[in-house]
């Protein structure tokens, strides 16, 4: 009994710190965006059930979420060693690992997340080459074209950046083995047009931020009243591509009762963005937007199988 009493505070020392793991965790899912790459991933799974014309199995899915989430996850981090500086000056950035020097040794990033996009990448090379190809070009759009080269030149930064995405889509359907399907290729448009939307309804939040740093972030060099018609412009077009990919498949009313009824609702909270440009009403329409994909995703799914 004096033997276990005596072992009991070297155990207490030796079980893990429930605070350190949340906080490891945090810092995991802040360096690698896994928030984003989990909703690039249902993009995927979308556009694998549509390449499939119904459910593509799991042994697709698992290829797919091992080779893009790994490269969608090095990208993201890649994106944030690059951005630290900027980062630093803004509000809605300011609390990011790097920023707050959440790692010892930050060195490491670079090579892990390079290793995260090209290792799982090449080794299904000679499985699914077309896999191997989508999931190297959206990294390469988000963490080369738009990270390094667009975003601090151009106003058409996250334009060309929702490509990135669009590649996500069609890494679901090459998993499936079909990427060039035409409900796989309207999905891949629908969310490039998404993109812009959703990115552009959030920088009219924080455009004193971009303006700071200066970003050529659309909001930051045009009015809010303009940028409110440009976001308007891209979530119409989000809703014609939604309409399209019912066409696409012959959905029954299952798809276009409730995307008719998303997409009345994401034109009338657009409307009141023009009327009312403020960040109260960009906030509103940008939750809106993540809401809306994630909805037609999975109507995408339940269609696809019905």
């Amino acid at each position: 009994m004096t033997t276990l009493i005596k072992t009991l505070p070297n155990s207490k020392r030796a079980a893990p710190n429930p605070r350190a793991r949340a906080a490891f965790l945090q810092t995991a899912m802040t360096l690698f965006k896994l928030r984003i790459v989990a909703l690039l991933l249902f993009a995927g799974v979308g556009g694998a059930f549509l390449a499939a014309r119904g459910f593509p199995g799991f042994a697709p899915l698992i290829l797919m979420t091992l080779t893009g989430g790994a490269a969608a996850a090095g990208a993201s981090a890649l994106n944030e060693y690059l951005e630290r500086a900027t980062d630093a000056v803004m509000r809605r950035t300011r609390k990011r690992p790097l920023v707050m020097g959440a790692l010892a040794h930050p060195g490491w990033v670079v090579p892990v997340a390079l290793a995260l996009i090209f290792l799982p990448a090449l080794v299904i090379l000679p499985v699914n080459p077309a896999l191997t190809f989508w999931s190297l070009a959206g990294a390469a759009i988000y963490a080369g074209v738009y990270t390094i080269w667009l975003k601090p030149r151009s106003i058409l930064n996250i334009v060309i950046g929702g490509l990135a995405g669009t590649c996500a889509v069609l890494s679901g359907g090459a998993a499936a083995g079909s990427w060039s399907q035409s409900g796989v290729l309207i999905l891949g448009a629908l969310v490039f047009l998404w993109t812009p939307a959703h990115f552009w309804s959030l920088a009219m939040i924080y455009r004193e931020d971009y303006a700071r740093v200066g970003v050529p972030m659309l909001p930051a060099r045009t009015s809010m009243r303009r940028s409110a018609l440009w976001v308007t412009l891209h979530a119409a077009a989000t809703g014609f591509a939604a309409c399209a990919i019912g066409v696409a498949t012959a959905a029954g009313w299952l798809y276009w009762l409730p995307v008719t009824l998303l997409t009345g609702a994401l034109l009338w909270r657009c409307a009141r963005l023009i009327v009312e440009p403020t960040p109260p009403r960009a906030r509103s329409l940008f939750l809106l937007l993540n809401i809306y994909l994630a909805l037609v995703l999975v109507l995408i799914c339940l269609a696809s199988v019905l």
